[in-house]
């Protein structure tokens, strides 16, 4: 492949949405492209590469096998020989599906009783072990198998340069998702295209996710390694089912992904390990080295942890009404956040405004600002006509029906967090509601012209949840 090689040796080393381009461009396999990358970067044969790349699983392959037979994890106990030893089906119909579970999970025992060779970590070397397993185990030829493990670790390489912190965002849930996701997608013979959608889609469910674990609590673990081999494979085969519009290219994706995942580290992970520090698994060997001062220490700091989780947790139940007023209105526009919420702003404002519209200024926080193209119809036919979040036939036409009236709408990028702020001008009067979003359709009020009590008043009487 002369020319293929030519364009992979101008672009050393590849992104990955690289990778998609020229696969697409040369009408060949993504895996394809990764072999001949790795023959100008070592200089070494396919063959040579095929057998190399299986030596690098050998030992987390082995590690899967302890899982399965009789390894004990101290955090997992033995649940991967426990589920293996059960005849039939263990989670599911779809065999490939629940043996690529299977060893996944053994490879999480298996890396507590020999270890496993990290990637990004040895969160994702579980799922990338346990695939693999999976395709040995139902019948894939060696050289397919070796060619699927060499796609994962080509990506796989990637995350292990993004995760620079704590994390399971990069590494065994986000990078074990999107690795999943190209693999099923090859092994299916599906395109460039699809492998690429498809690492899309299941990149996205885990951007920030932290590790919720700290790694030090009983089985919380098993559904993040695990959930990478349930959402890889779904985006998979959902992507080359069905002709859906993924707009956003995996570089962008995994760029993102980085950024977020050193924030995550930053911001949320100390909430994190405050709550789940008392459900720590401690070695009593480990314990016996520190004093009685600083054991005291953490266990008033445990005690005083609980006392507020249990407060926080009673504050929540507090808030809530009986489950057959929990559901709120439908809100058309796909989210109750970015539209229902800014859109029920509006419809107090409507109830304030008095006299013929001339002018509706919309001011929101940066985030719905972006998202305006869903949430702005429903801002206009709350402020303009009053319609509720499920008059999906006004909202499919407010914009022009504003437009054809002839009112000006000034559309405002705020910098407050979560701030949306609406205000109706008249031929009478100026009427504004100053709130701020709490999803789901929900508001705080925090002021409102000409009165705030007539804003509350009319929040009741519209069934507008304020919090």
């Amino acid at each position: 492949m002369p020319d293929i090689r030519a364009a992979i040796q101008e672009k050393l080393p590849l992104t990955v949405s690289e990778m998609i381009a020229i696969a697409k461009e040369y009408n060949t396999r993504v895996v394809d492209v990764v072999l001949v990358e790795t023959e100008l970067r070592t200089g070494l044969s396919r063959e040579e590469i095929l057998t190399g790349i299986m030596n690098e699983y050998a030992h987390n392959l082995k590690a899967v096998d302890i899982g399965a037979k009789d390894g004990e994890s101290i955090l997992l106990g033995t649940v991967a020989s426990q589920l293996a030893a059960q005849e039939g089906p263990k989670c599911y119909s779809d065999s490939f599906l629940d043996n690529a579970l299977l060893y996944t999970l053994a490879a999480q025992v298996g890396n507590h009783c020999i270890g496993l060779r990290p990637c990004a970590g040895t969160g994702d070397s579980c799922p990338y072990a346990g695939f693999i397993k999976a395709m040995m185990v139902h019948g894939y030829d060696e050289k397919t198998i070796a060619e699927t493990a060499a796609l994962i670790l080509k990506i796989g390489s990637l995350f292990r340069v993004g995760k620079v912190t704590t994390g399971c965002n990069m590494e065994g849930f986000g990078a074990g998702s999107a690795c999943i996701a190209a693999a099923t997608v090859s092994i299916e013979n599906g395109t460039p295209e699809a492998m690429e959608k498809a690492m899309v889609l299941a990149l996205s469910p885990t951007i920030g996710v932290p590790c919720t674990p700290r790694v030090l609590v009983p089985a919380l673990c098993t559904t993040h390694v695990g959930g990478a081999i349930l959402i890889g494979m779904y985006s998979a085969r959902l992507c080359m089912k069905v002709d859906m519009t993924v707009n956003v290219p995996f570089d962008v994706m995994l760029a993102m992904a980085a950024e977020v995942h050193i924030q995550s580290g930053k911001a949320i992970v100390p909430t994190v390990v405050e709550y789940m520090e008392p459900f720590f698994k401690r070695k009593p060997a480990v314990e016996s080295l520190v004093s009685q001062e600083v054991k005291d220490a953490e266990a008033k700091k445990i005690e005083e942890t609980l006392a507020k989780a249990q407060a926080n947790a009673k504050k929540l139940a507090q808030g809530t009404k009986d489950i057959l007023h929990t559901f709120g209105d439908a809100v058309v526009g796909g989210s109750s956040q970015a539209v229902g919420s800014p859109t029920n702003a509006a419809r107090i404002c409507h109830e304030l405004a008095k006299g013929k519209i001339k002018k509706v200024t919309v001011e929101l926080y940066p985030e719905l600002f972006a998202r305006r193209s869903i949430n702005i119809p429903g801002v206009l036919m709350g402020a303009v006509f009053g319609a509720s979040t499920s008059d999906y036939e006004m909202y499919n036409k407010s914009v022009q029906m504003v437009k054809d009236m002839g009112v000006q709408v000034d559309i405002v990028e705020g910098q407050e967090q979560s701030l949306q702020r609406i205000t109706i001008e008249t031929d009478q009067m100026t009427a504004m509601v100053d709130t701020l979003n709490r999803g789901g359709g929900r508001l705080v009020l925090r002021d409102a012209s000409p009165s705030l009590d007539e804003a509350k008043a009319a929040a009741e009487r519209l069934g507008i949840v304020l919090v």
